[in-house]
């Protein structure tokens, strides 16, 4: 008998196909039939579960999240059981950063979804905006808590601080992208920043 796949497990395959396909070709490759190709469904169940183009690169967008969200879970649970500031940090830091084939499609396709964002608000909204000033608001709550532990200067204003830390980081990983230089060239760089900032 054919495997019995839930409603659920189709839309993730359809949009891991394209997802793929945005990796490897560009989003502007992607097309209800070559997603539909990628995933190996016909042109007909791609528009039953999404639609139009529209409403499929959209939810390709929020599956970026999640599985960003997944990777960082999954993360977490290989640091110390009470782990230090810093280290956490760095474990952020480092699975930000493009550094295996995973990490390297999903920062391909994040970023062309960021240009096409600059054209269109409604995209940009959510992930563009306010995600990363969620984000900064967890990494500035992280910062707080280093100078109340006595690990960061107290000098460090943590808002601006955690504004700081991912912009240099979105910068480092564009630049491991393009092949300027190595995801170990550039943790590098971010552990001389936060030396500036942390206590010795």
């Amino acid at each position: 008998m054919p495997k019995r796949v839930s409603h659920r497990e189709r839309r993730c395959e359809i949009i891991d196909a394209l997802l793929q396909t945005a990796g490897e070709e560009g989003l502007h490759a992607v097309s209800m039939r070559t997603v539909a190709a990628k995933a190996g469904v016909s042109l007909r169940q791609v528009q039953f579960y999404f639609g139009d183009k529209a409403s499929l690169m959209q939810s390709a967008l929020e599956r970026l999240e999640e599985l960003s969200h997944a990777r960082w879970e999954q993360r977490k649970q290989q640091l110390p059981q009470t782990p230090t500031v810093r280290q956490h940090l760095e474990a952020f830091l480092e699975e930000a950063l493009p550094t295996d084939e995973e990490s390297r499609l999903f920062q391909r396709v994040w970023s062309a979804y960021a240009i096409l964002a600059m054209n269109d608000q409604e995209l940009a909204k959510k992930p563009f905006v306010e995600g990363p000033k969620r984000l900064e608001k967890q990494l500035a709550t992280i910062f707080a808590s280093g100078q109340e532990r006595g690990e960061l200067l107290e000098s460090i204003a943590p808002l601006i601080e955690s504004a700081r830390l991912l912009a240099l980081n979105h910068g480092l990983g564009m630049s491991v992208l393009v092949g300027q230089r190595t995801p170990k060239q550039a943790m590098a760089i971010l552990h001389y920043h936060l030396d500036s900032i942390f206590k010795d």
